[in-house]
């Protein structure tokens, strides 16, 4: 694989060279290699079925994640998520102990505590990390999903972008069984806040607590405004806003 430099990049296919671009510039490859139907039957590419089963379940397991907290995710990502997403799967579901290789999964790894311990802490937009924007801690309690931050002085524990004048937090407790896809999701109330000096205690109680067995995942969600004329814009199509898994059990 090369990449294209000088005046002109185009996509498409010349011959047997095929040019096209991704979020890290414009590239170019050569067409050929073994055929897909090689592939699926010749002994000598089990390995490869293998793998390609295990990169199928946790892509779809990666979808279902950002699926049941859309309403959140769209909020709050970068445009590499997905395949971060499905990257940090991979290695959760090689703690799969029960399955056979090449039936290994998500679901099966995140049974085990190495694997809640890895999905812990993802943030869904690797350019605003929780513990880079908020400054403070946070008492979060397992049973009901509610977040507890004190003593929060905006200008002083916020790492805010410039032009925002204020922000908002907002917690979810979320049950997702990833045997089936099955998702509950329950949200806290949205308190928004002024960018000043005056500090301000937040409480953030979901409006439940998920009825769906599975895996149960608690985030917080820090958003960023503008405001014009009394009316609150969201600051660069939320470039700048945090969505992190707090816990998992």
């Amino acid at each position: 694989m090369a990449k294209q430099t000088g005046l002109f990049n185009f996509e498409g296919t010349l011959d047997n060279v095929t040019f096209y671009k991704t979020a890290d510039g414009h590239f170019v490859r050569k067409k050929g290699g073994v055929s897909k139907q090689r592939i699926m039957k010749d002994s000598s590419f089990v390995r490869t079925r293998e793998n390609c089963a295990e990169f199928s379940g946790c892509a779809k397991s990666a979808s279902a994640l950002r699926k049941a907290a859309s309403v959140l995710v769209f909020k709050a990502k970068d445009n590499k998520l997905s395949s971060r997403l499905i990257s940090l799967f991979f290695t959760i579901k090689k703690l799969d102990s029960v399955n056979v290789r090449g039936s290994r999964s998500v679901a099966q790894g995140l049974t085990e505590a190495g694997g809640k311990t890895l999905l812990k802490g993802f943030d869904f937009n690797r350019n605003a990390q929780l513990h880079t924007v908020v400054g403070v801690p946070y008492t979060l309690d397992v049973l009901t999903g509610s977040v507890t931050i004190n003593n929060l002085q905006p200008t002083q524990t916020i790492n805010f972008p410039e032009g925002a004048t204020h922000f908002s937090l907002q917690s979810a407790f979320l049950a997702l069984d990833f045997f089936t896809g099955v998702s509950e999701l329950c949200l806290s109330n949205l308190e928004n806040y002024p960018l000043t000096n005056e500090i301000v205690s937040s409480l953030l109680v979901p409006n439940g607590v998920p009825a769906v067995a599975g895996t149960k995942i608690h985030l917080l969600l820090c958003e960023f405004f503008q405001e014009v004329n009394g009316i609150q814009y969201s600051l660069h199509n939320g470039l700048f806003n945090v969505l992190t898994i707090l816990e998992v059990h």
